[in-house]
């Protein structure tokens, strides 16, 4: 089946198409987009109707947006990119879709084809950058340099488009600096948007077989989850939408299913948002002087009080650990954005 439920945010509607490893000449060590995607055969014209179709009925009034992910869109011949952009358009011009968008290759961008995307009704494309190290780039057979990454990103920018960015951390010879130096060069890049992912061991990759012959070591999900929320802070301190962190679960990305070995975990993001609270907190507790009390009170915003307890109250437990409070209590108060401490 090519096409893969809809997801809902606030009433902004995708309706993902998935066109795995089209236009892309090139074998990430990490890649197996058919496992990735859950696609096993192209996308017809029929369920790519039938997808939006479905979605449409009972979208009301929601911002929908058309999809091409998997693969490199714009890599594939351009008749063919035209073929599906028709489809999605058609929707523009009947005033039931709002916009397209896709995902693609930093070395695939030009002004043609540019040119093309903005006939099309096309206005976000995100960008497969996973490393701005050159030396996990080039480990990660990704066959673009820096330099592609930027021009591309600038390109994009100028031509009015959101400018998506797709980073990956725990690539061989990825390291917490390297990562940490990654979001802050995609920051200079001006992103309207930024997804992470930590690098997974699938079934049937190159990153399998070192794996294997234990060549490579992936991070610990207690690791990955620690170099995210340095990542997410970065790009929160400067604005930029964080949309998603870690890959969806799905039928063959969890644990019994095609993942071997890596950072999987089905409420990854939940994990990282939990973590950077707990930074935030520490932090706050060691430069106000409150290590040295019996206890304190945590008043949050209901909005994030599973956050600030933690899964299974992990973040409580540290708390109290760390600092050997006799008590950690949280309290519900909606009239703060965020959270406040208080003495016990």
């Amino acid at each position: 089946m090519a096409i893969r439920e809809c997801y809902i945010i606030k009433r902004h509607i995708v309706v993902p198409v998935f066109v795995p490893h089209k236009g892309c000449p090139f074998d990430c060590i990490f890649c197996n987009q058919k496992i990735i995607s859950g696609q096993i055969n192209d996308a017809n014209e029929d369920e790519i109707r039938k997808s939006i179709e479905d979605t449409l009925s009972t979208s009301g009034d929601a911002f929908v947006e058309v999809a091409f992910y998997g693969g490199s869109f714009t890599g594939i011949p351009i008749e063919e990119q035209e073929w599906y952009l028709k489809i999605g358009y058609s929707y523009i011009k009947a005033g039931k879709v709002t916009q397209l968008r896709l995902s693609t290759r930093p070395d695939y961008i030009n002004e043609e084809i540019l040119d093309l995307l903005s006939k099309y009704g096309v206005k976000t494309i995100e960008l497969g950058v996973q490393s701005l190290d050159e030396q996990v780039l080039a480990l990660s057979h990704r066959g673009h340099n820096i330099e592609a990454v930027t021009k591309a990103a600038k390109m994009i920018k100028a031509r009015g488009f959101s400018l998506g960015i797709q980073t990956m951390v725990g690539l061989p010879e990825d390291s917490k600096e390297k990562a940490i130096n990654t979001a802050n060069s995609v920051v200079k890049l001006v992103p309207d948007i930024v997804r992470i992912y930590p690098t997974l061991v699938i079934k049937n990759t190159y990153l399998q077989k070192m794996y294997l012959e234990e060549k490579y070591k992936p991070l610990t999900v207690e690791e990955a989850v620690e170099i995210c929320a340095e990542l997410l802070a970065i790009y929160q301190q400067n604005n930029i939408n964080v949309i998603r962190i870690g890959l969806q679960p799905t039928e063959n990305i969890n644990d019994n299913g095609d993942v071997v070995a890596g950072p999987f975990h089905p409420a990854f993001r939940q994990l990282v948002e939990s973590r950077l609270l707990l930074n935030k907190i520490e932090k706050y507790i060691e430069e106000n002087n409150f290590a040295k009390l019996p206890g304190i009170v945590i008043e949050c915003n209901e909005r994030q009080l599973s956050n600030i307890i933690g899964q299974k109250r992990a973040n409580i437990s540290y708390l109290k650990n760390k600092f050997n409070f006799n008590n950690v209590i949280v309290k519900v108060n909606n009239d703060i954005e965020h959270f406040q401490i208080l003495k016990l």
